[in-house]
C-alpha cells in the first residue's frame, strides 16, 4: 500500500447530508458485514470519506474508528479526498508512459498546483494517475471525466484545462 494522502481541502458536509447518512446507516447497521455497505453509502452521500464521515460511520455501527479507517484505505473504491467537478486522469500504463505521460502528469501538477489524488481548493479539478484504459493506440492519453484526449503533448495540457476552467 502506498502513502496515504489526506486532503487540505476543508470538509464541507451539510446537516442534510449527515441526516441522510444516519438514516441510511440505521438500516445498514442491522446487516451482517455492515461496514462495507455503510462506507459505500457514506461515499455515495459525500463523494469521499473524510475523517468526519468515518467518525459518523464508526459511531452508528459501534465499531472503532481505526477499523473504519483500515477498510477505507484498503479498498481502492474508497477515497479519503474529495474529487473535483472535473476529474483529470492521466494514464501511466506502459504505452502511455513510454510516449511521455510522465511529463504530461507533471505538467498538470504544475498548472493546477496539486499532486496525484488531490483536489484544487475550489474543488474544480482533481488529479488521478491511472493504469491502462484501453486506448494504447492513442498514447499518451489524458481524460477529463468521460472525455478522452489522445496523442497529446505537454503543450496541449494548458489548453485542455482551460476548456474546463471557463
Amino acid at each position: 500500500m502506498g502513502k496515504i494522502k489526506l486532503t487540505t481541502v476543508p470538509f464541507q458536509g451539510t446537516d442534510a447530508q449527515e441526516k441522510e447518512l444516519r438514516a441510511k446507516l440505521y438500516d445498514i447497521k442491522k446487516l451482517p458485514g455492515a461496514l462495507m455497505p455503510a462506507l459505500q453509502a457514506a461515499q455515495g452521500v459525500y463523494g469521499y470519506l473524510p475523517v468526519e464521515v468515518q467518525q459518523i460511520v464508526a459511531e452508528e455501527l459501534n465499531v472503532p474508528l481505526e477499523k473504519v479507517f483500515g477498510v477505507s484505505t484498503f479498498y481502492s473504491q474508497f477515497t479519503l479526498n474529495p474529487r473535483g467537478k472535473y476529474q483529470i486522469s492521466v494514464c501511466l500504463g506502459t504505452a502511455c508512459y513510454v510516449k511521455g505521460s510522465g511529463d504530461i502528469i507533471n505538467e498538470v501538477k504544475n498548472i493546477l498546483k496539486i499532486d496525484n489524488d488531490e483536489c484544487t481548493p475550489d474543488r474544480k479539478f482533481s488529479l488521478l494517475e491511472t493504469r491502462c484504459i484501453g486506448c494504447c493506440g492513442l498514447a499518451p492519453v489524458l481524460s477529463v471525466n468521460d472525455e478522452v484526449y489522445g496523442r497529446i503533448t505537454t503543450k496541449d495540457v494548458a489548453g485542455i484545462i482551460a476548456k474546463y476552467n471557463a
